[in-house]
């Protein structure tokens, strides 16, 4: 792997940030450096977590303050029981009806499964039927244990482009992320 300290500036043509901005200390500043390394006209392509509802925000955070001076294993195992109510809930199928938005929680109206409600809504509670529970706890393990853990707005994504010398070609919002192609003006 190179450091990208020894990277020239403007000496690259492709810049791809799968999933990685948003676990540094400040997705705005690891923009504005790693465009540097862009060439003009270079492309910058990345994806971003996006804003989940403010129940869910603060439960996310909340959780992660909880587990972030455990051990590996000690996070792992207090996470468990997060994971076995995501089990219980997906496995009522059971769906509810939001009578209309709830814009000042962040909750859209229209026909849910409970567990994808509280998931979206509420916490992580991930869940799938195919998968075991030790599968289903790696990934709230993977969403929880990281320290940094950022999610943005697309005003805030465009502000960070604009700003670091680059336009947005292609954005796309979707409930989990912000996908991002980007030209170097």
């Amino acid at each position: 792997m190179t450091d990208l300290q020894n990277i020239e500036e403007e000496s690259v043509d492709i810049v791809l940030a799968e999933g990685t901005l948003h676990h540094t200390d400040s997705t705005e500043d690891s923009i504005n450096y790693l465009v540097k390394k862009l060439k003009k006209g270079g492309r910058f392509l990345f994806y971003v977590y996006v804003k989940k509802a403010i129940l869910r925000e603060f439960s996310d955070d909340h959780i992660r303050n909880h587990i972030a001076t455990l051990s590996d294993d000690e996070a792992w195992e207090a996470l468990k029981p997060l994971t076995k109510l995501g089990k219980a809930l997906g496995e009522l199928k059971v769906n509810i009806e939001v009578p209309e938005d709830i814009p000042y929680l962040g909750i859209k109206k229209g026909k849910q499964d409970i567990q994808r409600f509280v998931y979206w809504n509420i916490c992580k509670l991930f869940h799938r039927d195919e998968f075991s529970l030790d599968e289903m706890n790696h990934i709230n393990f993977d969403w929880y244990r990281p320290l940094n853990c950022h999610r943005h707005t697309e005003e805030e994504i465009r502000y960070f482009c604009k700003n670091a010398g680059l336009g947005i070609e292609r954005i796309k919002v979707e409930e989990a992320g912000i996908t991002v192609v980007a030209k170097k003006e």
